[in-house]
């Protein structure tokens, strides 16, 4: 199969592999637009967690789930310097086995996970709360881009959907079972996209979509607070007081915030009428406190990272790269673009957090790592630009 990113990036022999090598590593070279997106979000989320948290801590001077998010965003720009040192060849070779360990963590969190809110999502480790999903979703998605240019002359129309499915299929299934259903639908639409990317023909991706979305309807249906989330979607106002009630405090400070919002600390829904709002509601706090404005800068830099990671990706020179590039992009802005509709009622609670913005180590740490790969390829994979030529001196040119 002469798939559409196969057929961009051609098979190369094996003395083009030893000619092609990726350029050194310089700080000059980093992405300025996705450098700039990461800074306003982890900055006006670091700001949003202190002001929404500030009446948990009444008897504190600071609030602890702000410390906590400052140490974890310092950890953060530290994981992300360290991944802008690792080559793209290190993940292609430990990307099965991270994948790996990623199932067994999964795994473990069924049997000796912590239970919060009816869910065992998290691992109690020392010194650490790990909530092994966000490392699935991270490993799951490398491995499927490294797949999916392995052994490109021996490729038929099948076997990387396949293969894809295989990869995906067991986090899935153990996500389901914690019960996570909204990281579970984050990892099929990312490999989705990968597929997609890779040039898989569509006839071959409708049948694992409709499947997805079959097994996503019964899931709603058997599962009582999946189907309680649904109906609460679907008539906010009729259960404003039982499943509509998260939803319809989400749209009041929307509402009492209005154009530029009420100030930064001045929000109400904060003060227990929107549950735990510094998470997956955060969004509606912006709302209230900075207005449409401070929505629109959020989604704005959203999709400044968006475009700023497809741009990476259309410069990588090897299918990889590219690859990786996609999966690291979608892994943030699928999430991203399903909290939004979340919180401003265009989708069902999902309850999972928006990246970079809400309070969670987890999510801030995987989210980074992520961007630091980006910023790798950015810098290193990218073919290089060619110097712009005024067309004064093109004519100059042409005479000689």
């Amino acid at each position: 199969m002469r798939n559409r990113a196969l057929r961009r990036y051609p098979p190369r022999s094996n003395s083009a592999r030893a000619v092609h090598k990726p350029r050194a590593f310089a700080a000059n070279a980093l992405d300025g637009g996705m450098i700039a997106a990461f800074s306003i979000l982890a900055g006006v989320g670091l700001v949003m967690i202190y002001s929404l948290t500030a009446p948990l801590a009444t008897t504190s001077a600071m609030p602890p789930q702000f410390i906590r998010q400052l140490v974890a965003l310092a950890t953060s720009i530290l994981v992300l310097i360290a991944a802008l040192r690792v080559p793209l060849a290190m993940w292609r070779r430990f990307a099965l086995p991270l994948w790996g360990v990623s199932s067994v963590l999964l795994l473990a969190t069924l049997f000796v996970g912590v239970e919060v809110n009816g869910a065992r999502r998290w691992l109690e480790l020392p010194g650490l709360r790990l909530q092994a999903a966000e490392v699935a979703k991270f490993a799951t998605v490398l491995a499927v881009a490294v797949m999916l240019t392995a052994n490109p002359s021996r490729r038929t129309r099948l076997k990387p959907v396949v293969r894809a499915a295989a990869l995906c299929v067991p986090p899935v299934a153990l996500l389901l079972l914690q019960p996570d259903f909204g990281s579970s639908l984050v990892l099929c639409a990312t490999v989705g996209a990968l597929l997609f990317a890779a040039g898989t023909p569509m006839r071959l991706l409708l049948p694992p979509t409709a499947l997805a979305i079959g097994g996503a309807a019964i899931y709603v249906a058997l599962r009582p607070y999946a189907h309680m989330r649904w109906i609460g979607f679907m008539d906010p106002w009729a259960t404003a007081t039982h499943e509509g009630f998260q939803l319809v405090q989400s749209f009041v400070a929307f509402g009492r915030g209005g154009l530029f919002g009420v100030g930064v600390g001045g929000g109400r829904q904060k003060l227990y009428y929107l549950p735990e709002v510094h998470t997956d509601f955060i969004l509606a706090g912006i709302a209230e406190e900075l207005g449409l404005i401070g929505v629109l800068a959020v989604l704005g830099a959203f999709a400044a990272f968006v475009w700023a990671g497809g741009r990476i990706a259309q410069r990588a020179q090897e299918p990889l790269a590219a690859l990786v590039a996609i999966g690291m992009t979608s892994l943030i802005g699928i999430p991203a673009a399903i909290n939004a509709g979340v919180v401003m009622g265009l989708l069902p609670t999902t309850g999972f957090t928006l990246p970079f913005v809400s309070y969670g180590g987890n999510s801030l740490l995987i989210c980074s790592l992520a961007v630091g790969i980006l910023l790798r390829i950015g810098a290193c994979e990218a073919a290089p630009t060619q110097p712009r030529v005024s067309g004064a001196s093109r004519r100059r040119i042409g005479r000689t």
